[in-house]
């Protein structure tokens, strides 16, 4: 390597600066042969030249497209390499990439979309789904009520996730079970009895859909069921008194686990 002064070439940390390359890559580079400088001072310091940074400047480019350095070493060392294919193959890369970000991006818009509205459907499409007694101001009035908690989170990565065909499906597991506890309070069946139970793990399956539900919060789910005068509104107008029985129908397979439900709590 031949000496020069400084005058010569251009430093490893100039070189990094002025290409925004780190210098342990400049190394890197040299120590493989890819990219190596032409000079050295006479106290043993590297410099490149101007072909050297030309050199650079290209592997610089190629990097940052995601050319590996073989495939840099390959177009650069073979004055008859087919630069421009393995161009256009890396641009084809590069548009799926694009794709796939883009993708994410959305994604993304959709998970921001469904924590601050919780419901990522039209007016009348939840119209259509959930019936003409929902309001949909609700949905809202839940991200204010519980926007803080562990739940609305999960609810949201699940909303963000569903379209139309997903939340009708579920309204019709709802609707399903609406009808099978009416005509089991109907039939008399009685707090506790296995076919009770089995409604009470029924309603937990149905409504993981929203977010995962232990026993002890499905207790004060029932209790909200009867206190609460929209949720009493919904049961009784299938039942009259429904709203009552599904909460101790709840209770009693809560007891039949080993919860009091008179001391069960959120978790």
């Amino acid at each position: 390597m031949p000496d020069a002064t400084d005058a010569d070439g251009v430093t490893v940390g100039q070189v990094s600066a002025r290409l925004g390359v780190t210098v342990r890559a400049l190394h890197h580079w040299d120590e493989i042969g890819l990219a190596r400088p032409s000079l050295r001072t006479a106290a043993g310091y590297r410099l490149y030249t101007a072909d050297d940074l030309e050199r650079l400047q290209r592997i610089v480019v190629y990097r940052e497209i995601g050319l590996g350095l073989e495939d840099i070493r390959a177009i650069l060392g073979d004055p008859t390499a087919d630069v421009p294919g393995a161009l256009r193959a890396q641009r084809t890369l590069i548009d799926e990439r694009i794709d796939r970000l883009q993708q994410l991006g959305a994604g993304v818009d959709r998970m921001i979309d469904a924590h601050e509205r919780g419901l990522l459907l039209s007016v009348q499409q939840q119209a259509a789904i959930f019936g003409p007694r929902w309001n949909p101001d609700w949905p809202a009035q839940a991200r204010e009520r519980y926007g803080d908690t562990t739940q609305w989170l999960q609810y949201a990565e699940r909303s963000a996730s569903r379209g139309p065909e997903e939340w009708q499906a579920i309204a019709d597991d709802i609707a399903c079970l609406d009808r099978a506890l009416g005509e089991a309070m109907d039939a008399g069946v009685t707090p506790g009895s296995p076919e009770a139970n089995r409604l009470v793990e029924r309603h937990r399956e149905v409504f993981a859909s929203y977010f995962p539900l232990t026993r002890q919060m499905q207790v004060c789910l029932g209790r909200r069921f009867e206190s609460d005068p929209a949720f009493a509104a919904h049961y009784d107008g299938i039942r009259a008194g429904l709203a009552t029985w599904f909460r101790r129908i709840i209770d009693a397979g809560a007891r039949a686990h080993g919860i009091d439900p008179d001391t069960a709590a959120w978790e």
